[in-house]
């Protein structure tokens, strides 16, 4: 079993056919064919069945997925590791819910790069699930997440929660009874508590799982929607947004969770962990 078939097995997944797989990788569809063959002979599996229509993963093939990615994941790692120019000793792999970069997430990235210069760093964003399983399999060494699941060799940071406000194009908004409210999708907690507050307006008609989709969408068609400050406030500032003050705020968790050996060796983390708590 080598990399290069793993990527390609990969490939038809992510495509659905050989044919759109071998474009993708720039070879020809017989050499596809070839290393799909071989991975699995190797493994004495068929891992894919093959329809006109297109491809579909066995349960051996479902199996297997999951850790071709850990595997070539941490292939890609070692590669970006052993490859470090002249100047820079280490790297540190970040992985962000991309709710979070906008404020704790850049200021994490802005705090390695500042606080140490000989050390590079690779930024990915992921959900609950992919960040869990990055850092478990360690492609990654610490995540911001929303969550706060962990591992053995893994410390939770707790830092202060989200504030999700609620934020109009128009400061005479009323914060019940709009036609013009758009839900945002933050979590099980905030619907549950959202829903405790708000459990006679109906069903709002337009809703995302993405504060920055649906912050574009309120300042293209206007409306209102709860957002986290971090994101809202600079255009409260240009006068873009507006907050409703008389709506209830809710809070949702954030956590920094670290991979306890890689975390060790950085004599930037405890300064850096202190300012992001006093930040919030």
């Amino acid at each position: 079993m080598n990399i290069t078939s793993l990527q390609t097995f990969i490939a038809i997944v992510e495509t659905g056919s050989l044919v759109r797989a071998s474009q993708k990788m720039n070879v020809t569809q017989s050499t596809v064919t070839a290393r799909l063959k071989t991975l699995e002979e190797e493994l004495g599996q068929t891992l894919l069945n093959r329809q006109k229509s297109g491809t579909t993963l066995t349960p051996a093939g479902a199996k297997l997925l999951r850790y071709a990615r850990v595997m070539t994941g941490l292939w890609r790692q070692a590669r970006y590791e052993t490859a470090l120019p002249d100047g820079l000793s280490s790297v540190c792999t970040f992985g962000c819910d991309p709710g979070l970069w906008y404020g704790p997430g850049k200021a994490f990235f802005e705090g390695v790069t500042s606080g140490d210069p000989e050390m590079a760093v690779s930024v990915h964003q992921g959900n609950a699930r992919d960040l869990e399983e990055w850092l478990g399999a360690g492609l990654v060494d610490v995540i911001l997440t929303y969550d706060a699941t962990t591992r053995g060799n893994q410390t939770v940071h707790a830092l202060p929660p989200e504030e999700l406000a609620l934020y109009s194009d128009k400061p005479d908004t009323p914060i019940r009874g709009t036609g013009t409210y758009i839900f945002v999708d933050h979590g099980e907690d905030y619907r549950r508590a959202h829903g405790e507050t708000y459990h006679d307006t109906g069903i709002a008609r337009i809703s995302f799982d993405s504060s920055r989709w649906a912050l574009e969408h309120l300042l293209a068609r206007g409306g209102s929607a709860y957002l986290p400050r971090a994101l809202a406030d600079p255009l409260v500032t240009q006068g873009l947004l507006h907050e409703l003050t008389e709506a209830p705020v809710y809070l949702r968790k954030k956590n920094l969770i670290v991979n306890d050996t890689a975390e060790k060796n950085w004599r930037w983390f405890p300064p850096l962990m202190a300012r992001l708590r006093q930040q919030g």
